[in-house]
């Protein structure tokens, strides 16, 4: 230890030596090279110099020359002779055998080649000859701290985009697969199987797929290093955004099932939490078929990590089943969430000089369904597939003649929707379901395609009668409808009862127990599932007997259509069977077993005996994303999960609450009303701080009636919560109040009052909040309403002790006064007026004068009054602030005076009265005796004649 201190001299006296005697790590704007410049230190010129110390026996020297190396550059690029001499010595103190110093010259690597790009002309030869071979060779260094260096540079490098596509295929991929072989070393795969993950999305999808993939595939089953798998694992969804969905489905969908099977239950847990990047790149059906299977073995894991890392990832997996034509809403490029234009402004705008529409009430879900426009992304196939089907129940009850007098109204079946002629009255329930697609009372899995595009939707000329030819293929395939469903359930359910049965050993365990407990659950819907399948098929069996009965008074479309809509709903649920059975079995393999240990058998009927269907159940249900996803979902709000899994998921629940709710639709908001409730009312007030800060995106999801109906009570008892849970409501509070109506909003009025009150006071950017929001909520309210409730509360927000709190008050009193002149309510305005002359400009401390004479600068700059007004009210009082004893106060008149007041045009005008006022005024702030009041009142007189001067110069 002793030699330490001896070292630091040494040290100390080679930077003195050099001209580095203020040399420290605070002097930015030095040169670290400037000893380079030091005339007559050793009669050598500075390239000469540059050189010696580069080889210097001294480590100290050569690692200052590669730290410099940015400004030796700056200082020799102008001449060519001398840059290339200078390449030459950087190529040469990369063969340094320091490590410090190669480290020291590849962190200058990347601004080296910035600056080269940006300098020099023939950038792309100079970087590509002398440092490109650096990097490349830096990537297989002896030493880790180079390595890691150099990674970081060629990183820094493919992002900036200064690296050819012939190197980046003919140097670094090579090298890179060389280093991530089977043989190579163990700690060079892992660095390569790094890097590889990482540059990926900087390179272009063919080099990813061709010169990456296949070994990135090799890596995922790597069974020597798991460590290997693992980094595999966690960038397996940047690989298959890069790749895109083809070779994403075709070649990496295989390793991730490996993966999430993978005896260490570190790579399960990475594939969790990628587990949405994944979903994102592929189609609905691998969605649907593959994933959603995989990822209910990732929640019932027996590893609580990756159940936990699972849960965590359930609602933004969810999430990526969401579809625009479905759920009513789709999201804008700036990333704002909007609503669809409504079926009346549709309808009004392509036809609005036909006549009303009229249906019967039986048809309310297809004058739905035909209102909805097809958004930017396309709808999932089976989405489409199964509102085809469900439409043949309602599409039957339109009446022929009044499809064949709508062909009058808009002829291009490529435009909008065709308006129905006038054949009967108007139902009542009919415009109300066109306002709002939300339908309670109906069982998902019948809905109508009421939220989904068709391609039916979109009327076209009439099609050949094969009715008769339709009634014998129907009739045929009534009798095979039953099998597919119930062999499907059959499956599932066998393959639940399987896994139970190899938990049976472990049933002691209480991670097996909860386990067990989740596929108990999936194991009821699915039987579920086929119960509901065989009453849906009776009932629709029912309506068609029905229908068939009293077909003459009814109002029934055209044979042929009726017809061509029958054909579409067969083929198009013949397809979806053969998909579905197509899918199942090549997901749940070795299925085919026929005995079951009898203690498995025994506790699933004891758990069908305990919890039977309820008719809660039937409301759960969906046909948007699988049900054993949303049913897990639902359970998160389970006490017992938070002793299982994680004392947090019920915030992680109420987190992507929204997400989920945007993905089912409006339609189905029944399935999480419970769920929503119960996390509102949770004890852990994260859980509720997480539910306010989104409860304004859920109102969006939801519209104006389901709001009013669910959200606005819960939006109360938020008003009514801790601080903690109040910010997160107070900061979208205008967000929120717009959606609602006129009569609900005025309601708050009277609660807006209790933001002033916080828990603690100290708490004053709560306060700074309310009046933020206050300014947005102006415009929500007449002046009357502004007048009598939100101007008190602006009027104690100028009072508030906090600096910060007063002054964005004072901006929103400016805001009130504008709305009063706005609205033509002068006479609200001039009361206020004189509110403000008496809070203000008497007050008896001075900050409330200083108010007063920012709130007059402002009322000028915003020109939220007539003139005329502000210089007959306000004005006089304004002046009267030159004798205040305080000089803040003066200086702020000043200012307002100056470089507001005066640069009006209306101040300008030759012969106005109120400017020899104003003038005299200003003069007397000028000769103030406080040195700021005379500054202020003088500045502006002073630019003036100092441009007056440098125009007579130039003259």
């Amino acid at each position: 230890m002793a030699g330490i201190p001896l070292y630091f001299v040494d040290l100390q006296d080679d930077l003195d030596d050099f001209g580095f005697e203020d040399y420290g790590p605070d002097c930015d704007s030095m040169r670290i090279t400037a000893f380079l410049d030091i005339p007559g230190q050793d009669n050598l010129t500075p390239l000469a110099r540059l050189e010696k110390y580069a080889f210097s026996d001294n480590i100290f020297n050569r690692q200052i020359i590669a730290r410099g190396l940015l400004d030796v550059f700056r200082d020799f690029s102008n001449n060519e002779e001398d840059f290339l001499t200078v390449m030459e010595i950087v190529v040469r103190l990369s063969e340094d055998a320091e490590p410090t110093v190669r480290t020291e010259l590849m962190e200058q690597i990347p601004p080296i080649a910035i600056f080269l790009q940006e300098s020099r002309p023939k950038f792309p030869t100079a970087f590509f000859e002398y440092l490109m071979p650096i990097v490349v060779r830096y990537l297989t260094d002896v030493n880790n701290q180079v390595r890691k260096a150099g990674q970081e540079a060629l990183l820094i490098l493919l992002e900036q985009d200064l690296v050819a596509q012939n190197d980046i295929e003919n140097k670094v991929c090579p090298i890179l697969l060389d280093l991530s072989a089977p043989d190579s070393d163990d700690e060079y795969k892992v660095e390569a199987v790094n890097i590889i993950c990482k540059m990926a999305s900087m390179l272009s999808r063919t080099t990813v797929e061709h010169m990456l993939l296949p070994r990135f595939c090799e890596l995922c089953s790597d069974g020597k290093l798991f460590q290997v798998r693992k980094i595999c694992a966690a960038n397996f969804g940047d690989i298959c955004n890069a790749v895109g969905q083809e070779a994403t489905e075709r070649l990496l969908i295989p390793k991730f099932f490996e993966l999430c099977s993978d005896s260490v239950w570190g790579m399960r847990k990475a594939c969790a939490e990628c587990f949405m990047a994944v979903s994102y790149t592929t189609s609905p059906e691998v969605r649907r078929s593959k994933l959603s299977p995989l990822f209910i073995s990732l929640i019932s894991d027996t590893c609580r990590w990756v159940r936990q890392a699972a849960f965590q990832s359930l609602g933004p997996f969810i999430s990526t089943f969401a579809n625009p034509s479905s759920a009513g809403l789709y999201i804008r490029e700036d990333g704002t969430l909007s609503i669809r234009p409504s079926p009346q402004d549709v309808t009004s705008n392509s036809c609005q000089a036909s006549n009303n529409i009229n249906l019967k009430s039986s048809t309310t879900n297809v004058a739905s369904s035909s209102s909805e426009q097809p958004m930017e992304i396309k709808p999932e196939s089976s989405t489409e597939e199964t509102s085809a089907e469900n439409t043949v129940l309602s599409v039957k009850n339109l009446n022929k003649d009044t499809w064949e007098g709508s062909s009058g109204c808009c002829t291009n079946p490529g435009e909008d929707l065709t308006r129905l002629s006038q054949g009967s009255d108007v139902a009542a329930g009919v415009i109300e379901v066109m306002k709002d697609s939300n339908f309670s009372g109906t069982n998902s899995r019948l809905q109508s395609a009421e939220d989904v595009f068709n391609t039916f939707l979109y009327w076209r000329p009439p099609l050949p009668d094969i009715s008769q030819d339709l009634e014998l293929l129907q009739f045929k395939s009534e009798k095979h409808k039953d099998c597919p469903v119930q062999c499907n359930n059959c499956v599932a359910s066998n393959e639940i009862k399987k896994v139970l049965e190899s938990l049976q050993e472990h049933i002691d365990d209480p991670d097996v127990q909860a386990q067990v407990q989740v596929l108990s659950a999936a194991l009821r819907a699915a039987q579920f599932d086929s119960i509901s399948d065989c009453e849906t098929e009776k009932t629709e069996s029912g309506r068609k007997l029905q229908n068939k009965t009293t077909v003459s008074d009814e109002v029934t479309i055209s044979d042929a259509t009726c017809s061509q809509v029958e054909e579409d709903a067969l083929l198009s649920h013949a397809s979806q069977d053969d998909i579905s059975d197509q899918s199942t079995t090549s997901i749940l393999k070795s299925t085919d077993s026929e005995e079951h240990h009898r203690g498995t058998n025994a506790f699933l009927k004891k758990e069908q005996e305990n919890n039977p269907p309820f008719e809660d159940d039937k409301s759960k249900l969906q046909d948007i994303i699988p049900q054993p996803l949303l049913d897990q979902y639902l359970s998160m709000t389970d006490p017992a999960r938070a002793q299982t899994v994680d004392t947090e998921i019920a915030k992680h629940c109420a987190y992507s609450l929204p997400g989920v709710a945007l993905t089912l639709g409006r339609q189905n908001w029944h399935c999480l009303k419970d769920t929503y409730e119960t996390l509102a009312s949770d004890v852990q007030w994260k859980v509720r701080r997480t539910l306010a800060f989104s409860i304004h995106e859920l109102a969006v999801i939801l519209g104006d009636q389901l709001t009013a109906a669910d959200l606005v009570p819960i939006f109360n008892g938020f008003l009514k919560d801790l601080d903690e849970v109040r910010i997160g409501v107070l900061k979208h509070l205008y967000d929120f109040l717009k959606l609602l109506h006129e009569d609900k909003r005025r309601e708050y009025l009277y609660q807006l009052q209790e933001f002033v009150v916080t828990d603690n006071s100290r708490n004053w950017r709560f306060r700074y909040e309310l009046a933020e929001q206050l300014i947005l909520i102006l415009e929500l309210y007449n002046p009357n309403d502004v007048y009598d409730y939100l101007r008190h509360i602006a009027l104690t927000l100028c009072s508030d002790k906090v600096s910060e709190v007063r002054w964005i008050s004072f901006r929103l009193v400016v805001a009130i006064l504008q709305k009063f002149y706005a609205n033509n309510a002068n006479a609200l305005g001039l009361n206020f007026i004189n509110e403000l002359v008496v809070r203000f400009r008497h007050c008896s401390k001075w900050v409330g004068r200083q108010a007063f004479a920012f709130i007059c600068q402002a009322v000028v700059e915003e020109e939220c009054m007539p003139i005329d007004q502000f210089v007959e009210h306000l004005l006089p009082s304004l002046l009267s602030l030159a004798s205040d004893p305080v000089p803040n106060v003066r200086v702020l008149l000043a200012k307002a005076l100056r470089q507001t007041l005066l640069e009006k045009a209306y101040f300008k005008s030759v012969g106005n009265p109120h400017l020899e006022a104003a003038e005299e005024t200003v003069l007397a702030l000028q000769s103030d005796r406080d040195q700021d009041v005379s500054f202020f009142a003088t500045i502006k007189l002073k630019q003036n004649n100092m441009d007056n001067t440098a125009i007579e110069k130039q003259n």
